[in-house]
């Protein structure tokens, strides 16, 4: 037979097992047309019984341990079977000399083979690309008391040389959490509206003093506009450093390149706020309408991030329109008067009946006490008025400073003045987070 012959079942004897063979391993040349014999295996040699151990007499005491000897070693386990080069086969067998002990295991069929030094490698070298130890401040410096700011801890603090630390006091606490919330993260420009029916109230002057404390508090830029078509007095509140009012900065609106180009148009106080005024002349500042107000804040938005509006106390005129369209959010500012709460509450009916129920709900009430005594109103009863309409309300103590009428000095207030602007502020930066479902 030659090799270009084909093979058939005849050149295997046993037929389908020889196809089986072939396809399988293969067939050489040699081996065609003719089985393989099977393999002879030796014979096993006869195991003889052991004889069963006959117990020696009961007087004998050397046999007798012997014999207990014997039984023990013939209940042992059996050790594991060790080749002569002294290797021990896991498998139980004992392997061949010259021969590995075990030989590699074969992965299952449509299983591929992973080679262990391989994984190895591959963990080693996820450790090494594993981000270092965090390096942060809060967890290398040691935790320590934060110094007191106030009252008898500080003077203690002080005289011992700063190595005594009694700690902060609550109200220190307070106003650091308040502080914090001043500083919420805020996106874009936030601009907000001061609005009462009633004049006296003190809108502009929580204008100034709201302005005042973000500016101070916060690294961003503050102004306030001033929106008053009846000669408002908004920029009496810091001291004056440009004639230039809202209607200049509209007339030379295309030359406004930069920050630096509006700075030229406002004032700015000691405390960073800056200030936009209005026209002095009533008959000029009545032309200032609503497409004039959109304009101003289109362009003050571009440099500034948060923009208060102190309106007037008339909510037809025409720039109304624009500033409630504009408008984040409001605050709403009532006297302790009655009459001064009616007026603030008839401002919240107002913007209820003419689409403005979100941001009535989203606003902030003002409770000021411009005068020293509240007289017999009590202001909680006012509160919890507002409080069911409005989403939160802070109550402003009266302050000699404020009552002078003069430029805002936010030194000069008392403390509880400066405290309740503290919550003010912090109550309307609640507000930055969602600003954007709200106008």
């Amino acid at each position: 037979m030659t090799q270009s012959e084909p093979i058939g079942d005849g050149d295997f004897p046993d037929g389908s097992v020889g196809r089986y063979v072939r396809q399988q391993w293969g067939a050489g040349p040699r081996e065609r047309g003719r089985s393989r014999p099977a393999p002879v295996q030796p014979p096993e040699p006869e195991r003889r019984p052991e004889p069963e151990p006959v117990a020696p007499a009961a007087d004998d005491a050397d046999d007798v341990a012997r014999w207990a000897e014997r039984g023990r070693a013939v209940t042992a386990p059996a050790a594991d079977p060790v080749d002569p080069a002294g290797r021990t086969d896991p498998t139980g067998e004992t392997p061949r000399t010259g021969l590995p002990a075990a030989a590699p295991r074969t992965p299952p069929r449509g299983q591929r083979w992973t080679d262990p030094g391989a994984v190895a490698a591959q963990q080693a070298q996820q450790a090494r690309a594993e981000p270092p130890a965090d390096l942060s401040s809060a967890r290398l410096l040691r935790q320590t008391k934060r110094p007191p700011q106030t009252g008898w801890r500080r003077m203690v603090h002080l005289l011992s040389g700063r190595l005594i630390n009694p700690g902060e006091s609550p109200a220190d606490v307070r106003r650091r959490e308040l502080t914090a919330r001043v500083n919420q993260p805020l996106l874009g420009c936030h601009k907000i509206a001061m609005l009462s029916l009633k004049g006296g109230v003190g809108k502009t002057t929580v204008t100034a003093t709201l302005g005042a404390t973000f500016a101070s508090l916060r690294g961003d830029r503050v102004i306030a506009v001033d929106a008053n078509p009846d000669r408002g007095t908004l920029s009496q509140k810091i001291p004056l450093e440009t004639s230039a009012t809202v209607r200049n900065l509209l007339r030379d609106a295309q030359r406004v390149r930069r920050y630096t180009d509006v700075r030229a148009y406002t004032s700015q106080g000691s405390s960073r706020l800056e200030v936009l005024a209005s026209e002095q002349d009533p008959a000029v500042s009545e032309a200032f309408s609503e497409e004039d107000y959109r304009q101003t804040i289109t362009l003050l938005e571009h440099f500034y991030n948060i923009v208060l509006t102190d309106c007037g106390t008339g909510l037809m005129h025409s720039a109304m329109y624009g500033v409630l369209g504009v408008a984040d959010q409001l605050i709403i500012v009532s006297s302790s008067s009655i009459d001064g709460a009616r007026s603030a509450s008839a401002t919240m009916d107002w913007l209820d009946a003419h689409g403005h129920g979100d941001l009535v709900r989203n606003a902030v009430a003002v409770v000021n006490n411009v005068s020293r005594s509240a007289g017999g109103v009590d202001l909680d009863r006012v509160a919890e008025h507002f409080a069911a309409r409005c989403r939160a309300v802070v109550r402003i103590p009266f302050d000699a400073h404020l009552q002078e009428g003069a430029e805002v000095d936010l030194d000069r207030l008392e403390p509880a003045t400066r405290l309740a602007l503290l919550e003010l502020a912090a109550a309307v930066a609640d507000a930055f987070a969602s600003a954007h479902s709200y106008g």
